[in-house]
């Protein structure tokens, strides 16, 4: 492979795949050894696209264990040599990578591409191999059959509408479903065909053919609306009343956009236009007077009353207390020091060097703070202002103006401060105006083109573009704006109405950021009964269970994205104080207390031990609260996430943090760092035959009670086919001790496996020995010794803060600065065709002697090896 030359690529094929099953796919790589390039994330890219049996493409929204690329379909990055292992100075390294297969695909094609490279590298010897079980989570299918699917979309006036998808049947043929279509007028009633564009069958109505010479067939639907049409309606469906042999479906939502000369490309062109000649331009192509732009502009006092949902959202989190700025100038932004801001800004400015301070800065959300303080709402208009004239469309002073969460923010932002911008269509509400309209536009193609699937950042999007529709009424677009954010919100919370609820990201703080923007959005009274009604219920799911999670110090566990620093129960309590309509959060102390401090959450039942075990979505915890001792907490991500932390865990004894994970935020760090924290050696994780784990799914097999203890049986697949695993918790009541069990089962070869436990800094770990280990925090100890039930122990070993290779960090967790050092403890195991074994955790002589007796038992000795 070349070098830097994305085009030039090896193309692998593999067919009889089954559908919705895991694939591992496995390459080497090899590298020149001038290569500087090494530390590149994206040194190159794995592209795959997915067939169907007769080879057509497939289109789908989203692939687990995959992101959306430009080249191909779909993909995923490897990282540089840096992040390979080659102890052998060979400059060669494996390659390993997982993805489901989505139904009704049974085919790939993967595509390597050079991407980074600054020399030449090699590929060889690629491996697809997939798993024996189906996946638990199948690909939702969206079939249809002779009674329509029906969407319903707003129109604009004087604009058609364009829909595009991909429509897959098994069985192609000149007649492989239809679309039906009727358009409505203001009143909903609907207008005769007709229509243009369509044909009309009398028992049908007027529809679109949608022929398929093949089993995969993109379409695209220009609909042309008949004079007085307010609403289009388009219902898929199969022509035949029994055509199960069809089998016709939507790949995934139809793409929504307006016509060309609506989309902000074609309005913006390749003119540097400011807010209000933006304005102008839309006026032009509604065929609409200019001066109609002036009429677009709300009243004051109709603005002020609407709920800004993120800045609600915010202030739920982060609670009343918290200011980002002040008359002074001066921002406290993302945890960096405070910054001045200089006059007049230049909006390009990255004092700290720091992506998440710079989306902050650039999202202008802290604006509302300075127009909230007294004599304030001149100069919060004013730099909004100032913002619009240095950054006209496709002239951004910093690109990171366009990440969603600046976005979304800034266009709730330029909502508000309409209510303080004085007599609408003056100078400055035009501006405001044409900015909002402009970052509506913006908002609503992500929207249409389902660019972030069912994620929070589109959930987000739509629920700004709700409001921004709902503060502009008399834009002629806001009728279709609110009809596709709605669609979006449905569709998008559908998956948390399910029994089980399924989440976007089920990690804790993910889904308490979830069910803090839902619980915004049911409060905002948007007028759609229904609608709100389907909030609230996802908020419910999504806030269900959290305060369950909590340990007993208020934190949730920090699996998956879990930014450092939050006071997730004192956010949890002015969550639960926030009513579902109108209303204030409670206020609660920035200051962390413990959790028999907040009234507001509720306290755990502690007479049994059953009761002090919490299973919710892909979570496991316990806690233990005795009078006389510190408190105690265990819990297990049971769950995949984007991290590499699946049965990753954390434990608390006599109050003391003993076992930690890393954390980390897309937000916060990037690069090395980020690279770090996604990957295993941030977690409490095993990794068989110094394998990195790879994408797949986990899940909880059983709990078993035992004698004073509780067993927890979690597997995984994230290993690939050559590999089965399962771990094994064995945790005491009162939380004094616990056992971790990994098993590997490879066949006939020789497998070994190492797993690593992360202290909390400033605890001091020192090995007792090649099998014991001891940890100490102030008078509290805790005593850690390696078993093997099958296979023998091979050492133990410390590391801290190593940083030796750039691309393979240990001994990290983060902090408010940035990655701190701290102690890993690494143990191994080996053995041929199966190996079984793990750490022993005793915080007392007594929970040793129990826990031993428990490895002794042939109860857990059954459930560990299935017999």
């Amino acid at each position: 492979m070349p070098a830097r030359n994305r085009f030039s690529r090896v193309v692998l094929a593999f067919d009889d795949l089954a559908p919705d099953t895991w694939c591992s796919l496995t390459f080497g790589l090899a590298w020149d050894g001038a290569e500087t390039a090494g530390s590149a994330i994206d040194f190159a890219l794995v592209g795959v696209d997915f067939l169907a049996r007769d080879g057509s493409s497939l289109d789908f929204d989203q692939v687990p264990g995959l992101d959306r690329t430009l080249l191909d379909p779909h993909g995923a990055w490897v990282a540089g040599p840096a992040y390979q292992l080659d102890e052998q100075g060979t400059r060669t390294g494996l390659v390993r990578l997982a993805f489901l297969v989505p139904a009704p695909a049974v085919r790939v094609t993967v595509t390597v591409r050079s991407w980074r490279n600054t020399h030449p590298f090699v590929v060889s010897e690629a491996v697809l191999g997939q798993g024996p079980s189906p996946s638990l989570s199948p690909r939702p299918r969206r079939r249809f059959g002779p009674e329509p699917d029906w969407l319903d979309y707003a129109l604009v006036p004087g604009s058609g509408l364009v829909l595009r998808g991909q429509l897959f049947t098994a069985r192609p043929g000149a007649h492989a479903a239809l679309a039906r279509v009727v358009y409505r007028d203001a009143d909903g009633t609907v207008l005769p065909p007709p229509y243009p564009g369509t044909i009309a069958i009398p028992a049908l109505g007027a529809l679109i053919d949608l022929s398929a010479q093949q089993q995969a067939r993109r379409f695209t639907l220009a609909l042309a609306p008949v004079a007085g049409a307010a609403r289009v309606q388009v219902g898929f469906a199969t022509w035949e009343a029994d055509d199960a042999a069809g089998e016709a479906e939507l790949l995934g939502a139809p793409e929504v956009s307006l016509e060309d000369r609506l989309r902000l490309e074609s309005l913006c062109g390749d003119d540097l236009l400011a807010a209000e000649d933006f304005l102008a331009r839309v006026a032009e192509r509604l065929a609409m007077p200019v001066a109609a732009m002036t009429d677009w502009c709300p009243q004051p006092e109709a603005v002020a009353p609407l709920t800004p949902v993120l800045a609600r959202a915010r202030t739920i989190q982060r609670g009343d207390a918290h200011r980002a700025a002040g008359l002074d100038r001066t921002l406290r932004l993302a945890g960096a020091p405070v910054w001045t801001l200089p006059s007049p800004p230049a909006w390009g400015e990255d004092p700290f060097r720091s992506v998440p301070w710079r989306i902050e800065y650039q999202s202008l959300g802290w604006l509302i703070d300075i127009a909230e303080t007294p004599g304030g709402a001149s100069t919060a208009v004013g730099l909004a202002l100032s913002w619009s004239r240095a950054n006209p469309w496709g002239a951004l002073t910093d690109g990171l103006a366009m990440h969603p969460a600046a976005l979304a923010v800034r266009t709730e932002i330029f909502v508000r401060l309409l209510a303080l911008a004085g007599k609408a269509g003056g100078a400055a509400s035009l501006t405001l105006v044409g900015e909002a309209a402009r970052h509506g536009f913006a908002l609503a193609e992500i929207i249409g083109q389902n660019t972030f699937g069912r994620s929070l950042h589109q959930i987000q999007t739509a629920a700004v573009l709700l409001g921004l529709a709902r503060a502009l009424p008399r834009l002629p677009l806001s009728d279709h704006w609110l009809s596709l954010a709605g669609d979006a919100l449905r569709d998008g919370l559908a998956p948390l109405l399910e029994e089980p609820p399924r989440f976007p990201d089920a990690t804790p703080h993910q889904r308490l950021e979830l069910a803090t923007l839902l619980r915004s959005l049911s409060a905002a009274a948007f007028g759609d009964v229904d609608l709100e009604a389907v909030m609230a219920r996802a908020a419910a799911a999504a806030l269900s269970s959290l305060a369950g999670l909590l340990d007993p110090g208020g934190r949730l566990p920090p699996f998956g994205d879990a930014p450092h620093g939050e006071d997730h129960a004192g956010w949890i309590g002015r969550l639960r104080a926030a009513p579902a309509r109108g209303g204030d959060a409670e206020r609660w102390s920035a200051q962390a207390r413990d959790l028999r401090e907040r009234p507001s959450l509720p306290r755990p039942k502690r007479d049994e031990a059953a009761d002090r075990l919490h299973h919710a979505a892909g979570l496991l915890a316990m806690r233990h609260d005795a009078p006389g001792r510190g408190w105690g907490y265990f819990a297990c991500a049971s769950a995949a996430s984007t991290h590499r932390d699946a049965t990753s865990f954390v434990y608390s004894s006599e109050g003391v943090r003993w076992i930690v994970e890393a954390g980390g935020s897309s937000q916060v760090e990037t690069g090395v760092a980020r690279h770090f924290l996604r990957s295993a050696s941030a977690h409490n994780v095993a990794m068989p035959d110094r394998r990195e784990p790879m994408a797949g799914e986990a899940w909880h097999v059983g709990t078993t009670r035992l004698d004073g203890a509780s067993l927890h049986v979690l597997a995984t697949n994230g290993h690939g086919p050559d590999y089965l695993h399962t771990r094994i918790f064995a945790v005491l009541d009162d939380l004094s001790g616990l056992v971790v069990l990994d098993r590997f089962m490879a066949g006939d070869r020789p497998v070994a496996f190492e797993g690593g436990l992360h202290f909390s800094p400033g605890i001091l770990v020192a090995l007792a020995g090649p099998h014991r280990a001891m940890a100490q925090s102030g008078r509290a100890r805790l005593s850690l010794t390696p078993t093997a039930l099958r296979g023998r122990q091979a050492g133990l070993a410390l590391v801290n803060g190593d940083s030796a290779r750039a691309g393979r960090l240990q001994g990290f967790v983060t902090s408010a600065s940035g990655l701190q050092p701290t102690t890993v403890l690494r143990y191994a195991l080996a053995g041929t065709g199966e190996v079984c074994g793990g750490m022993v955790l005793a915080g007392a002589a007594e929970a040793d002697r129990r826990l031993a007796a428990l490895l002794a038992d042939s109860r857990l000795l059954d459930i560990a090896f299935g017999e």
